[in-house]
């Protein structure tokens, strides 16, 4: 099997996922000061900052993951390296999901917790998190 192609493609998948986490922290910070100049309420544009830089930095978690797999493909699948892979899989599955609770406000598997945007903390009753309606 022809594997030549393999590494470059890996590499600019992860080249894409470096340029997705810092071109939209760059968008994400050029919304937030434009938000700033036209004194709109802080909280609620520091709240959309954060969520925007979180989305950047998810997109490029997951194309750098997907980067990382197809990387594998080039090595002999050793215990080492197979396990360094999980790792870093692992860390950054970590990283993503710790993300999207703090952009979502609640926990992936939560489903009537508060809809994206809402004031609300993580574990939050859902009276408190403005949830389930009655």
């Amino acid at each position: 099997m022809e594997r030549g192609w393999v590494e470059p493609v890996a590499r600019w998948i992860e080249m894409a996922g470096v340029a997705a986490i810092l071109i939209g922290g760059i968008i994400a910070t050029c919304v937030f000061l434009a938000a700033i100049v036209r004194r709109e309420a802080f909280p609620r544009v520091y709240h959309q900052y954060r969520a925007n830089l979180g989305r950047a930095i998810l997109l490029g978690l997951e194309l750098l993951v997907a980067g990382d797999i197809i990387g594998t493909i080039l090595v002999e699948p050793t215990l080492r390296t197979v396990s360094a892979l999980g790792l870093v899989v692992l860390i950054r599955t970590f990283l993503s999901f710790s993300l999207e609770a703090e952009i979502e406000g609640r926990l992936p598997w939560q489903q009537n917790a508060a809809p994206s945007g809402a004031s609300s903390t993580i574990g939050s009753p859902p009276s408190a998190a403005g949830g389930r309606r009655g």
